[in-house]
């Protein structure tokens, strides 16, 4: 049984990582970390376990094999380095980085340090989305690629998410980094990237981490796609369309479906999932992983593909041209 350590207990943490280990088959929760030491209390008192506000005395403390990671996107760097310096592995929650330098460095530094360290991408242990290939294969020849990530946030101002400096960046760090994995996962990395971003949907307000961004993306092979993303447009939608000249497959959360090009449904798959089901198959994959016997689906090298996308986005929107994300490796 894994010892483990949680640092940042906000929603995520709470609704998601802390049940996910309480039913995880190979790890225990040991210890939780939190700058704000009411919300240590309180967790540490449902759980049982000891708790830090400070994630370097924590890891000092402790005898942890890994931590889970949930902090501003600004401090996972710190915590990271703070826990290769103790040889414990990391299970960090995306984004992997702030930028793509920061994310060579860091995949660096695990590779030196010798730690395991999985960014926090559930979907890639979903069946629905693992089905998403085999009917892709039933469609034709794909040529488009629509997707779309979109919640309504009433004031995309509030918090440190609106802060670039701390997020990294808005929607397309943030939120977005799910569906470019799935594009990446699927399609790999784009050959050419073009995108425009908004910091306008609350003029009323004063942020600088875009709220909503149109990302176009093309392949060599002639496939091409968009990907809307927005902290503001409702209501709340996850979904990526691809269009083959025999068909469709339209993937939501919790549901594929493969359809005639009219639209008529061939054949659907649905999966109802017993929460927290996934944080703990994530866990206990992340176990395996640490002992070998399983490969690093999101590991600090797969991820820097991730990040080139992420980099070549904001590049492209701010140079008004298109960008090679491969180049940028």
């Amino acid at each position: 049984m894994l010892r483990a350590g949680v640092v940042g207990l906000g929603h995520q943490a709470v609704d998601d990582h802390l049940p996910g280990l309480l039913a995880s088959s190979t790890a225990e929760l040991v210890a939780v970390c939190d700058e704000n030491p009411e919300i240590v209390v309180e967790q540490k008192q449902r759980y049982q376990v000891s708790g830090y506000i400070d994630f370097r005395e924590m890891l000092n403390a402790e005898q942890l094999d890994f931590v889970i990671v949930c902090v501003p996107h600004d401090v996972g760097r710190s915590v990271i380095e703070a826990a290769a310096g103790h040889g414990v592995h990391v299970l960090k929650e995306k984004p992997f980085a702030t930028s793509l330098v920061e994310a060579v460095e860091l995949a660096d530094l695990c590779e030196q340090s010798g730690i395991q360290l999985m960014v926090t991408l559930q979907r890639r242990f979903n069946p629905i989305y693992s089905s998403f290939t085999q009917l892709a294969d039933q469609i034709g020849t794909p040529f488009l690629v629509d997707a779309r990530y979109t919640v309504h946030i009433e004031d995309p101002s509030d918090g440190w998410r609106g802060v670039t400096a701390k997020a990294g960046g808005g929607c397309v760090i943030d939120m977005g980094y799910h569906l470019i994995d799935l594009l990446l996962w699927y399609f790999g990395l784009p050959d050419s990237i073009t995108a425009d971003l908004s910091i306008s949907a609350r003029p009323d307000r004063s942020y600088d981490a875009e709220d909503t961004a149109l990302v176009h993306f093309s392949y060599g092979t002639g496939l091409y796609g968009s990907l809307l993303l927005s902290r503001f447009v409702g209501p709340k939608a996850e979904e990526i369309r691809l269009i083959g000249s025999d068909g469709i497959v339209h993937l939501e959360r919790g549901c594929i479906r493969r359809l005639t090009n009219s639209g008529e449904v061939i054949e659907s798959l649905r999966r109802e999932q017993a929460w927290p089901s996934a944080a703990a198959c994530q866990i206990d994959y992340f176990h395996r992983v640490i002992d070998g016997t399983r490969p690093n689906l999101s590991s600090p090298a797969d991820n820097l593909a991730h990040m080139a996308f992420v980099a070549a986005s904001y590049e492209a929107a701010r140079t008004r041209t298109s960008i090679n994300p491969q180049e940028l490796l």
